[in-house]
């Protein structure tokens, strides 16, 4: 939105007459493009045969799985703001961009996926690598097009590109025919700003904004909600502003992390299944509840039909399909969250609410007694645990780091544990739960934000299922620090095989390989930690490393991550143990 439409576009001209593949290259520079993920094929092999010559200008970088080329491409994005780019070839190339686009679908993030395609006259007899992508990707895609003529493809890019970073921004498949891209065109380029219907931004309904700064001046628990869309719309300061100003206190949602600094006085927490105590269970006591830029997830809601029943519920939105889909707004406000904040900020009163904030502290307290304290400080009684390990790497950073997580306890722990101190440090995926998504996400997120730290943090379930994307690490010398938290299981299904299976641990252990041996083979340096005793010498050798650097940490086999909300309950049924 913001930092993504103020991308540096240029109306570009010429009478030269050029390829289709290089029309593509040409395209992408004019969007400002410089840095793509892919794996090359016979079906995109023009395209591929045009970057040899703009090499300098446009960074390509090769991954060893086309899952990894689209993960890639979204941690760059989150991290940079910019959109992502990758590329593969026609049928399984393309197909394996499926998770990924999922996962950007539901986590809004915008991807451009540029996808070779068997020749226009082969279309539709089963060709060699042939594969119907438009109608494969079409659910799991904000907007997706087949070209089959060389001369369509500078406006179908950039269609592309405005659909992909435009209001709720999203996934955007252009699928290429071979014949389109070796054609024949006159180039010239001018960026799309706007499209008949279609309205990224509504305009803002001033009667709603009135009737929602009404509920604010006269609640008396008022309790804010901090979705992604906060920080895709920019409005992190103005939504300081708003919250300082009206004293209310917010939490955010597993994406909405690192949209204010953790240590803000009126930060409360994490919402979920295993977020923190206070803002779970205040939820269901407050008596206005703002959403701003979040869906209400399921994982956030628990049991929706009673969720927030004594709310008046004012829920700040892009899409207007989010509206009432899972929970009905008393007030929506459909617009941008950085602009509705922006008129909304001068209709409210300046208030302070401290003994309803002291309910929330009251809460947290309770937390750290019976969770907190024994994740942090363990008795040796116990091996070392997923919080403590999380805490101390957070420490030595500062709260300057981007996190980026794969999907698992690991996730949970180090979402609760790792501190902010700006926007766009958390990268993780959130609405798919995708394993396998860390690894190649942690190098784009680190081609998208050369000069900040990022640390990698994986289990040992999810980190096999792109292990090889350690290769690209090596290749590129991607600076990135993983923190490998080995438990020798998946920790997370074996947690609920625990609580709700009668601990039928069924098919959740694992005999894992020597993943010292396995970064080694690689090209990373590793180091395996196994004592407590190692903990801080291990951590620091890890992050002043000069390189690409893997710790695997053995951790409590049979850690669970709590507080958690059970499957079916309410958030007020949050449980502490």
């Amino acid at each position: 939105m913001d930092n993504m439409e103020l991308q540096a576009n240029k109306t570009l001209t010429t009478t030269e007459t050029i390829s289709g593949a290089e029309a593509v290259i040409r395209s992408l520079l004019a969007e400002g493009v410089d840095t793509m993920f892919g794996y090359p094929g016979g079906a995109i092999m023009p395209v591929y045969d045009a970057l040899y010559d703009y090499q300098e200008e446009l960074r390509h970088i090769l991954v060893r799985h086309e899952q990894g080329a689209v993960h890639a491409a979204q941690g760059y994005a989150r991290a940079s703001g910019k959109v992502g780019v990758c590329l593969a070839t026609s049928g399984p190339g393309a197909t394996n961009l499926i998770t990924g686009l999922a996962d950007a679908m539901i986590d809004s993030t915008p991807v451009v996926c540029i996808t070779g395609q068997v020749a226009s006259h082969l279309l539709g007899t089963d060709a060699f690598q042939e594969t119907d992508v438009v109608g494969v990707s079409m659910p799991v895609t904000k907007w997706n097009i087949q070209i089959t003529k060389s001369e369509d493809i500078p406006q179908a890019l950039a269609k592309a590109f405005f659909i992909a970073r435009s209001g709720r921004p999203g996934p955007v498949v252009v699928d290429i025919t071979k014949n389109a891209q070796f054609g024949k065109l006159e180039f010239a380029y001018a960026p799309c700003e706007m499209l008949r219907s279609y309205i990224p931004r509504p305009a803002i309904d001033p009667v709603q904004l009135n009737a929602a700064a009404t509920l604010i001046n006269n609640a008396k628990k008022p309790f804010l909600l901090v979705g992604q869309g906060v920080i895709l719309s920019g409005a992190e300061n103005i939504l300081t502003e708003f919250v300082e100003k009206t004293g209310i206190p917010y939490a955010w949602t597993l994406l909405g992390l690192s949209a204010m600094p953790t240590d803000h006085y009126l930060n409360t927490g994490m919402l979920g299944m295993h977020g923190n105590y206070g803002p779970n269970v205040k939820t269901n006591e407050c008596d206005v509840l703002i959403a701003v830029g979040m869906r209400f997830d399921d994982r956030v809601t628990g049991d929706v039909d009673r969720y927030a029943r004594q709310a008046k519920v004012i829920h700040i939105e892009i899409d207007p399909a989010e509206i009432d889909k899972n929970v009905n707004a008393d007030v929506p406000l459909i617009g941008d969250a950085k602009e509705v904040l922006e008129k909304l900020i001068d209709l409210v009163d300046p208030a302070g609410h401290e003994e309803w904030i002291e309910e929330f502290r009251v809460c947290s307290n309770l937390e750290f007694q019976k969770v907190i304290e024994k994740s942090l400080h363990p008795g040796d009684e116990h091996g070392l645990l997923m919080g403590e390990v999380i805490a101390n790497v957070s420490a030595r950073l500062k709260g300057d780091a981007i996190l980026v997580t794969d999907v698992g306890q690991h996730q949970m722990a180090a979402s609760r544990y790792f501190n902010f101190r700006q926007s766009r440090s958390n990268i993780t995926s959130g609405g798919l739960g995708t394993m396998g998504f860390a690894l190649p996400a942690g190098l784009g997120a680190k081609l998208g934000a050369p000069d900040r730290d990022v640390v990698i943090v994986v289990g040992d379930g999810g980190i096999q299922m792109n292990i090889q994307e350690l290769a690209t690490i090596f290749q590129y010398g991607v600076n990135v620090k993983i923190l490998l938290l080995n438990n020798n299981f998946l920790g997370m299904v074996r947690q609920w095989q625990q609580l709700f299976f009668d601990r039928r641990y069924s098919f959740t252990e694992m005999v894992n390989p020597d993943f010292v041996k396995v970064a080694e083979g690689f090209g990373l340096t590793a180091k395996k930690l196994t004592d407590r005793k190692d903990l801080d010498a291990s951590i620091e050798e890890m992050l002043n490393s000069e390189s690409h650097f893997l710790l695997e940490v053995v951790v409590e086999k049979e850690e669970n991550v709590f507080p958690m909300i059970p499957t079916g309950s309410c958030v007020s049924e949050i449980r502490l143990e």
